[in-house]
Formats: structure tokens, sequence, C-alpha cells
């Protein structure tokens, strides 16, 4: 299905509103002329019967009233489309004027079956409106009245309607043409209008054509745009931003994971190429395969880490909500960490407790990555506490070790997938466990509970904080 044209759509509509605004109006002016032409016609037949019937009534006798028969249709003279006859009792005709465009002996008068009686009084509201035999348009009325000696007669004064019919036939043609050119001078006029209006909008197509994936930095002017679509231009700015920023942090994400893909794929090969260098004894290759087997699992972590991250990511995630105590989940991970931390000289110590409304499993993994960061990075003999508290906000789960106070400038970036405080730690020994996405883990883990993660540090202790809100 072709596109539709917005310019030709907006041309059009305006077009069909001109037309009924038109047609609206002409009809309007064109039925207050009808009636306005009506009544004065009509005013003009009432008069003359009016008159007409007084002076017959000033008339003695059926032969006096043929004798002033000028005098009579004198009220009728000058107006070519005005016919006046004058019927005796038996509703004969006494004597005409100007009937030969109205009167025709094989239709009678309508108005003669029922003519208004000598005493009721002539109104407009007596007019009737026919059509002969020809079928010209014909409004009058009949009224009888009562000569001096008692004769009746019937006075019957009608209207030729065909010169009106033709004047409203005339305005209707005229209103037809005016309502025609007029919708298309509309549609001229608008179409060129709304294409002028529409330039800020295909300059801004042109310009967006023009950004590719290496000038997602390229940004939409707003100078000239017009109000209306300024907050269109503010959000594909915006979304550009937010293109570029996650473009950056791909490309980042992805030299960042095959950095450090490298280096355990280097420690196995490298460890493999030294050993096949010359024969070795059985304890020698027994030790190298339980190096490499160190390597591949750590390969391992940090591809399913990876997998964890994408699959939070995507919108059908699904989580399994539940209440949870928070004393006693902190000290199963305790005492799981137990093993680890009487290895490391650390001690662990938990305090606080409070319900949260958490999936258990990331719970646990968050607090656990948590732990497992500050048992790496606690001196010896040093103490590791987790703590949960119930406040306003939510509740607060502290993890917090002792240890080198943390640059402030670092604090958010140590969330940062593979972000390292010290990118010399990759080498050291007692790191390999680390995959750099340990706390990157975390902060997706509270996105996905709707909470939030943060890091605190100074000369006391590093403390990080996970605020899950309430439900």
């Amino acid at each position: 299905m072709a596109a539709r044209s917005l310019t030709t759509t907006l041309a059009l509509a305006f077009a069909g509103t001109t037309l009924m605004v038109f047609a609206l109006v002409g009809s309007v002016l064109y039925f207050a002329l009808d009636r306005e032409v009506k009544q004065q016609d009509d005013l003009d037949i009432v008069l003359i019967a009016r008159h007409t019937r007084r002076l017959a009534q000033e008339i003695a006798t059926l032969a006096d009233l043929r004798a002033h028969e000028d005098r009579l249709t004198s009220q009728v003279l000058g107006n070519l489309a005005m016919s006046m006859e004058v019927r005796g009792p038996d509703r004969k005709l006494v004597f005409e004027h100007n009937t030969a465009g109205i009167a025709d002996p094989a239709v009678p008068s309508p108005t003669l079956a029922n003519p208004l009686g000598a005493s009721q009084r002539i109104a407009e509201t007596s007019i009737e409106e026919w059509h002969n035999a020809r079928g010209v348009p014909v409004r009058g009325l009949a009224a009888d009245a009562v000569l001096g000696d008692g004769t009746p007669v019937t006075l019957v004064i009608a209207r030729n309607m065909t010169d009106r019919w033709r004047l409203l036939d005339y305005y209707r043609e005229r209103l037809y043409g005016a309502g025609l050119a007029g919708m298309l001078l509309a549609f001229l006029m608008s179409w060129m209008l709304v294409r002028e209006s529409l330039k800020p909008l295909r300059e801004m197509a042109g310009k967006a054509a023009t950004i590719t994936v290496d000038k997602l930095d390229t940004r939409i002017k707003v100078d000239n745009v017009p109000s209306e679509l300024a907050t269109l231009v503010v959000s594909l700015n915006a979304m550009l931003d937010r293109l570029h920023g996650g473009f950056q942090r791909m490309s980042q994400y992805t030299a960042d994971l095959a950095h450090d893909l490298r280096t355990p794929l280097g420690n196995l090969r490298g460890s493999t190429e030294v050993a096949l260098a010359r024969p070795r004894s059985a304890d020698e290759y027994q030790s190298l395969l339980a190096s490499n087997l160190e390597e591949c699992e750590r390969i391992s972590r940090m591809i399913e880490s990876v997998l964890f991250l994408a699959r939070a990511e995507h919108p059908q995630f699904v989580t399994t909500l539940s209440e949870l105590d928070a004393a006693k989940e902190l000290a199963r991970i305790a005492e799981y960490f137990e093993g680890v931390a009487d290895d490391a000289g650390v001690h662990l110590q938990v305090t606080g407790g409070g319900r949260v409304h958490a999936d258990a499993e990331l719970f646990r993994r968050a607090v656990s990555n948590l732990l497992a960061n500050a048992i790496r990075y606690t001196p010896r003999n040093g103490t590791i506490t987790l703590d949960a508290q119930d406040t306003p906000h939510g509740l607060r789960v502290t993890v917090a070790n002792q240890g080198a106070p943390l640059d402030p400038s670092l604090l958010e970036r140590i969330f940062d997938r593979f972000y390292r405080v010290d990118p010399s730690r990759k080498s050291d020994p007692e790191s390999t466990g680390s995959t750099g996405l340990g706390l990157a883990i975390v902060r997706t883990i509270m996105e996905l509970h709707g909470g939030s993660a943060h890091a605190e540090s100074d000369a006391q202790s590093t403390r990080f904080i996970l605020t899950f809100a309430h439900r």
C-alpha cells in the first residue's frame, strides 16, 4: 500500500473543510434569500388583495363592478408577474388581468376550493403555492368580498414565480461555482502552505539520513525548528545520545570481553606450549592440567556472567519474588563463605535483620558477589560485616570491609562491566577468580528488583549498599 503524502492529505482536508463551510454558508444564504423573496411577494399579494376587497365593497352592483374593471385591475398594473381574477356568485369569471401565464381552465386555482370568507382577515398565512398544467410555479390566494347590494364575488390574486425561481437558480449556480472555485483555491494554497510549513521536517529527515553508526555524535539543530517540532527534535537528540552511549558501552564491553578472554586463553596456550617443548614427568603434566582447569573454570564463570547479564536485559526475564528473612539469608551466605574467609584470614560478622521482598536466588547471588569482592580486597585479620536494616526507603543491605579507601570518583564506575579499580590486579594470582562482572551483575539484579546499588568509602571501611524498595 502506497504511503499517503501528509501535504496532500492536509491540503485535501483544508479543501474539504472549505467546501463544507461554503456549502453551509451558501445554504444559509440561499434559504434566507428564498424566504425573503417569498415574504416580500406574499406581502405584495396580501396588500393587493386587501385593497381590491375594499374597492369591491364600495361598488354597488355586479354591473358596476364590470364598469369599474380598470379601477380594480390597477392594483396589479406595473407588475407583469401579478394577475387578478374576479368571479361572480357562481364562480364564473367576470373579468381578469394578466392571467395568460397563470390561469389554466383545465386546472383551476386550488385557492378557489376554499377561499377566505368576506369577514376573514387576509394574511400571509392564507397564501398557497401550486403549479399549473404547464408547470409554472404560482403563489396566491382567493378571498370573498360583498358588493353594495350584497352580491358575493371572489377575488383571486396570484403571482407567477418563474422569475423568482430563475433568480434562485442563478444564485444557486453561482454558489456552486464559488464553492468549487474556493475549494480548488483552498487546496492549492493549503498545499503550498503545508509544504512550506513541513520544510523543517524535511530538513530534519535529511539530517537524520546522514547519521550513521560512525556518526552517532551528530545532532539535529533546534535553532530554526518551529516550536511544535522542538520537542520532537529534543527527543530525537536524546535518543541519539542514548544510542551513542549504548554503542560506546557495547564497543568498550566487547573490547574488555575480548581482552579478558585473551588472558586465560593466553595462559592456556602458553603453559601448554611450554609443557610440550620437552618431555615432562607425570607430576608436571598433572600440575599443568590443574592449572588449565582453573583457567577453563575462569572462562566458564566469565561466559556464565555474560549470559546472565544478557538474559537479565531481556524484557521477558522472569523473577520469582517472595518474602525473605534477611538475617537468615545473610547468615546462610556467611556460612557458605566461611572456608574462603578463613583461608584469606578474614572474619565475617552478620548483624541486623528485617524482611525483604526479592527473588531468593538473585538476592543470594548479589550479596555473594559483594562478599566475594570484599574478601578479595580485605587485608588479613580484617573484618567484613553483613548488615540488614529496615529504613523508610526500604530494606538496606550493607557489605562493609576494612581496607584502603577508594577514590570517590571511582565509586560509580566500579559497577561497570569489566571495570577494575587497579588494572594491575588482572595479573594478581589472588584475583584470578575475578571476571570484572561481579559488581555489574549486582547492579543488574537490583534494577530487576526496582532497587539501587551504590558504594561508599572512607578511612574506616568500604561499604557496598543494596536498597530493596518496600512492596
